[in-house]
This record gives structure tokens, sequence and C-alpha cells, in this order.
């Protein structure tokens, strides 16, 4: 039985309809940005603490997408549950904290990057059914 994380994250959508993607340093997945909450936040709390973290850029609306489950990308044996936000966000977004690169795909045609399960296998799924 594999051991749980959960944590909250943000599909952030550009005028064109890419989707935002980050790349954690010293990784080579790219997943959506957010994080592990921290003790007591809801969801709302730790998404807009983590976006401003991550990205430097302020958490404006969110509209939870879904909640999915998938084998982490980064921690052998963890599964990841997340609270998956559609997002706003105002300001400029950067490549902050432990985030290496930042990536914007379209969500029907993401490429040749090394995606993440939850995103996969769940996030994508979601988003283009409600198309």
């Amino acid at each position: 039985m594999s051991r749980v994380l959960d944590i909250v994250t943000a599909v952030i959508r550009d005028a064109d309809g890419r989707m935002l993607l980050v790349r954690k340093r010293g990784t080579t997945t790219y997943m959506k940005p957010g994080g592990k909450r921290d003790r007591d936040e809801d969801d709302l709390t730790t998404l807009a603490r983590e976006l401003a973290e991550e990205l430097g850029c302020r958490l404006v609306h969110a509209e939870l997408l879904g909640r999915f489950s998938a084998p982490a990308a980064n921690e052998a044996g963890f599964t990841v549950q997340s609270a998956t936000y559609l997002a706003s966000v105002e300001g400029d977004i950067a490549a902050l904290a432990e985030i290496e690169e930042l990536a914007w795909i379209d969500p029907a045609a993401p490429g040749d990057l090394r995606l993440a399960p939850l995103l996969t296998d769940a996030v994508l799924p979601a988003l283009l059914a409600r198309v």
C-alpha cells in the first residue's frame, strides 16, 4: 500500500488556451503548479500560497475541476491525491522557489514533454471533457 500526498494544484491557461506546467529543480517531469498543504490550510489558502511562492502571481479565482489520484511523479511509493482547480491569476508568472522551468502546452496535444501521471491519467482527460 502506497503512502498518500495530499496536494492542491492549479490549471492555469493563457489567452490561447495553453496550460501552464512546471518542472521542479532536479526532476525531469512536468506537472501542474501547486503543492502540499501546510497544517490546517484549506484548498484555496494552499493554492494561493503555492502560486505566490512558486510563480510569483496572485490567485484571483478558482473553480474545482475535480479530485484526482495517481502515482506520484517524483516520490517513489507515494500516491498523490489532488484537489485540482481551474485558476485565474494576476501578475507576471516566473519560475521561483523550487521551480526550474515553465512550459505552456496545448492540453489536446501536449507534445513530447515528460508529464506527471496525475496530469496524463486524470487532469487532461477531465479538462478535455469540459470543452
